[in-house]
């Protein structure tokens, strides 16, 4: 590795290196105490824990997840504020995880990791850190996640704009959009959870629109102190109804990867809260899909509609031509001048591991800029790159339930593999190139009849490929990660 000038931290040896304290860095460090294991460091790049959850701090940033949902099953929360947690309650709950499960020992702030390398002789990792820290770990565990990097649209002129320009996920501390011209670029999961929020401020709010989403209803709402006060004085209670949701998420994965013809429930109730919210029938065509729904990610809303249809508002899906110092050309040529350009251009999904210089045995890549994802043995095992775990890895992304009980699956998985490596004092553990090569064969068989492949463009995909969605139920994905399988990997 290049030498640096002597950071105050170098050359720590450590059993397990882990990237990334958000809800994956916390699920794995839980799993890694429970096992007794203490010699584990998790680096971050940020200034506290949260991952996703510190980073998005936009306007109307919430959860599409049940708030009961989407936290871990081992440290329910009873006393969720709404149905869809906002994203402040969300970084405080995973921040009462590290103090609850003695975390904070071992998180290491403000330590983005820029490169690492697999050394043969001494069977484990050497990382580095932007500040030029160097660490050595055993095993290296990555889990920075598919939602960790904006994704900056390609648009001739953007570096010329002379407003101001920023990112959902780079918001800025204090900004407002009182009496300015915004546009929001984009119509995705954030966008239609800050084009309300701004819409309120602006004087004036231009939404550009490429595709439009199905859109459903949210029922988002507080919930009541009394059920609250139920939830933390009768545990099954608790879990019973957390229980109900889970069964009731996961039955829609029958429609997205089984048959097609199940989405229809779906679909009419995403066209019938068109048609309740929005009575302009030119504005209610420009707005529905016409594509698959489930093709693309369904979106969650009440206040969406509502606020593209008042008077400061207004949608525009001409398409964008380029942008100038003071606004955003169109293709039919009008310029529609803007104060601020709000990017509301999701992350780089397909492409997150390709920020990190990660290089195996033989100096091999992984995710190397412009290359695919790799393929995996259930999104965590890489063949080639020994004693290396990915937690939200490729297609382990899911369309349907919740995130959080895959990285708890996907945790304990790599828990046991850890237990197998350092306890046995086994040099390496890797994936048979066989075992990788015939899971990612069925996934792609399945991938090709499920409903994200029914013909619309996606985040999910690259050069036609789905590298992010698992086509299956979680319940499939928990039984086949409950037990690590020693005769999957190669003999070292």
């Amino acid at each position: 590795m290049p030498k640096h000038a002597a950071p105050a931290e170098v050359r720590r040896r450590l059993d397990v290196l882990v990237v990334g304290a958000g809800f994956s860095g916390v699920a794995i460090g839980v799993e890694l105490r429970r096992a007794g294991i203490e010699s584990f460091l998790i680096l971050d790049r940020g200034e506290g824990p949260g991952g996703t959850w510190r980073d998005n701090t936009y306007p109307g940033a919430a959860c599409d997840v049940p708030s009961h949902l989407y936290s871990f099953s081992f440290e329910p929360n009873p006393d969720w504020s709404r149905h869809f947690s906002p994203q402040a309650e969300i970084r405080a709950y995973l921040q009462h995880c590290i103090g609850k499960y003695h975390l904070a020992p071992h998180m290491a702030y403000r330590r983005e990791v820029t490169e690492a390398r697999f050394d043969a002789a001494g069977s484990g990792w050497h990382v580095r850190t932007r500040d030029g820290s160097e660490y050595f770990g055993r095993a290296l565990v990555l889990g920075n996640g598919p939602l960790s990097n904006p994704a900056l649209p390609d648009i001739p002129g953007l570096d010329q704009f002379r407003g101001e320009c920023f990112h959902t996920a780079r918001w800025p501390a204090e900004w407002s959009a009182a009496g300015k011209a915004v546009a929001v670029i984009g119509t995705g999961a954030s966008a239609i959870q800050i084009v309300p929020q701004i819409a309120r401020d602006a004087r004036l709010l231009k939404v550009f629109q490429r595709t439009p989403p199905w859109i459903v209803p949210r029922h988002d709402a507080p919930i009541r102190p009394s059920l609250r006060r139920s939830f933390a004085r009768h545990g099954w209670l608790h879990r019973a109804y957390r229980n109900w949701l889970y069964c009731r998420y996961e039955a829609r994965a029958l429609g997205f990867t089984v048959h097609r013809s199940l989405m229809a429930p779906a679909r009419w109730i995403a066209l019938a809260h068109l048609r309740r919210q929005v009575r302009d029938r030119a504005l209610r065509l420009r707005l529905t899909p016409d594509y698959p729904i489930g093709c693309k990610r369904i979106l969650l809303s009440d206040d969406y509609y509502p606020a593209l249809q008042r008077d400061n508002v207004s949608l525009v899906t001409a398409g964008i031509r380029r942008i100038v110092a003071r606004g955003i050309v169109t293709g039919d040529g009008e310029e529609h001048g803007v104060d601020a350009i709000v990017l509301a251009t999701g992350f780089a999904a397909t492409e997150y591991l390709a920020t990190l210089d990660i290089r195996g045995p033989g100096q091999r890549a992984l995710g190397a800029p412009g290359e695919p994802l790799p393929s995996t043995y259930l999104g965590i095992t890489v063949p080639g790159f020994p004693n290396l775990f990915l937690l939200m890895g490729p297609n382990t992304g899911l369309g349907h339930n919740s995130m959080i009980f895959m990285i708890e699956a996907q945790a304990r998985y790599v828990r046991q593999a850890l237990e197998s490596l350092l306890a046995r004092d086994r040099g390496c553990l890797e994936v048979r190139e066989e075992v990788a090569s015939s899971f990612q064969d069925r996934i792609e068989a399945r991938l090709a009849r499920s409903v994200w492949n029914s013909g619309c463009t996606s985040w999910y995909l690259k050069d036609g490929h789905n590298p992010v969605i698992w086509p299956g139920t979680t319940v499939e994905y928990w039984w086949r990660t409950r037990r690590m399988r020693p005769g999957d990997f190669a003999p070292r």
